[in-house]
């Protein structure tokens, strides 16, 4: 009796549910990362191959203007796509289920991956913009569904790490396409396609190997009805028979979201209980991405030279930084369930603050100071640092423990549109903030960091090791409302009864 008691409190880590973790996120979250770099190191090569494409075709060489908007283009379709997945994600969920619209979702990886592939044989920037675009569709997704599909894998001692997974594995995207992009392996003018395209090779070993995974418990049962296959998914992620208490929980979701059924996107705004979680989720994924994060990722080879790194030492700095970010995510990985999550996403921001605010000053010094170059890479250093432990891989998982299952897809839906927009904005404006401002560019940045602090500090409550229904109850008094059992916005200054018997869960 003891040995099952313990078992529905704290659950431990099976090889099914770590290899479910490993594949999606491999699969799906590598792609994300490897694509927000893959196009930075060869920048110098691929805008060559624009001008000389031009020149080809039209007789004259490229203005630089002209060169600056397609390079603009080519790295900011990315993020658009991504807008565009974002909005596809409760359409897919729910014909397709969670690990159904992953596999579907290799689709926007493998077709790209020819395309960009194939770009330099066909003599074409346009498909390389293109195919960005579709690539940013197949990333969009991803970043939406893998946390979701994790989340509802997860139990809950272990939630908050393996929601980090997914993260890292941008990360470790991110140092690969940084690895093969020195000069001497694939960054070169031979190598450039053939880095592009390899983005489709995770999204075939995910088609071949997640089928053989189980889908979310909490999908078959609260949005499918299908007890018995969500009991047998259930017991071969805990790798034990007695799960009676996690069905339990899941059924008093069920029955506490009947009278709601399954929210869309409007319903969920007009939804007076879920108002402030959808704040919420809107300034963390704002404040994610407008911190300067991917200006960093995008750019980062132009940034360094700008401080003064040797130009042959750049693409080494540039590696150094992708590996401090994969680090300080495996650290992120293993505190947050000591930590919380509202502790890491407040340190996380601080840093990048005052990283931002020392990286303007180090950058407008460097003319006049020899040693300033190396406190512009510390401080990218430390700004990486920061994000990697807080502002990057929190804000996913505390939206998928902020939003019961009904609420969650369409959540996601706007979580990621915000996220992606946002990544949009700046890698399209980025470039032409950096030629106006110079140096100061991160003065803004550093006053976005600023803000969203303040905004967790004042609202963001702590989700760890919560049920996804006692979070909806800590947002009750903020939302003015008392969650009961089938019942989503009553007024708590209208409650008459005992709180004992009001609460439902």
């Amino acid at each position: 009796m003891k040995n099952k008691k313990e078992n529905r409190e704290v659950s431990r880590l099976t090889t099914v549910l770590a290899l479910s973790t490993l594949i999606s996120a491999f699969g799906s979250s590598f792609q994300y990362g490897y694509n927000v770099a893959v196009i930075n190191s060869p920048a110098p090569v691929m805008q060559q191959f624009y001008n000389t494409t031009y020149m080809e075709r039209y007789k004259t060489e490229m203005g630089q203007n002209l060169l600056t908007l397609l390079w603009s283009l080519s790295v900011s379709m990315y993020p658009l796509g991504g807008f565009f997945g974002s909005l596809m994600v409760v359409d897919l969920l729910q014909p397709c289920n969670r690990k159904g619209t992953l596999l579907f979702n290799n689709i926007f990886s493998i077709v790209p991956a020819v395309m960009m592939g194939a770009s330099e044989v066909a003599k074409s920037y346009e498909i390389i913009i293109v195919a960005r675009f579709i690539v940013g569709i197949c990333a969009g997704l991803s970043s939406n569904v893998v946390p979701m599909y994790l989340g509802e894998l997860s139990p809950k001692n272990l939630r908050g790490a393996l929601g980090i997974v997914p993260q890292l594995f941008i990360t470790v995207g991110i140092l690969s396409a940084q690895v093969l992009g020195i000069r001497n392996i694939l960054g070169n003018s031979a190598g450039w396609p053939l880095m592009l395209g390899l983005t489709g090779i995770p999204a075939l070993i995910e088609l071949l190997l997640l089928p053989f995974f189980p889908e979310s418990p909490r999908y078959m049962l609260i949005q499918k009805g299908d007890e018995k296959k969500a009991k047998k998914a259930l017991q071969r992620l805990r790798g034990w028979d007695d799960v009676d208490a996690e069905m339990t929980e899941m059924r008093l979701e069920d029955q506490s979201e009947r009278a709601e059924g399954r929210l869309t996107v409007f319903s969920l705004l007009a939804q007076r209980s879920l108002r402030w979680q959808l704040i919420s989720v809107v300034f963390m994924n704002m404040g994610q991405q407008l911190s300067g994060v991917n200006a960093i990722y995008y750019y980062a080879d132009s940034i360094y030279s700008s401080a003064g790194v040797n130009e042959n030492d750049v693409q080494f700095v540039t590696v150094g930084t992708g590996a401090v970010n994969v680090v300080m995510t495996v650290a992120a990985v293993f505190i947050v369930e000591k930590s919380g999550r509202r502790l890491l996403l407040l340190v996380g921001f601080g840093i990048c603050c005052a990283a931002c605010v020392l990286l303007t000053i180090a950058l407008s010094l460097q003319e006049s100071v020899s040693w300033m170059p190396y406190v512009s890479i510390m401080c990218v250093i430390i700004y990486v640092i920061g994000h990697a432990i807080g502002p990057s891989p929190i804000p996913n998982v505390v939206t998928t423990e902020m939003f019961r299952q009904s609420a969650r897809s369409a959540a996601f839906m706007v979580s990621g549109s915000v996220h992606w927009l946002s990544n949009f904005t700046v890698g399209l404006v980025f470039p032409f903030m950096e030629r106006g401002l110079g140096p100061y560019s991160f003065i803004v940045f550093a006053v976005i960091c600023l803000l969203t602090l303040v905004y967790v500090w004042v609202v963001v409550p702590e989700t760890k090791k919560k049920t996804f229904l006692e979070v909806s109850q800590m947002f009750g008094k903020r939302n003015k409302v008392e969650i009961k059992l089938g019942d989503s916005d009553l007024p708590l200054k209208d409650s008459k009864e005992d709180p004992e018997k009001v609460t439902a869960f």
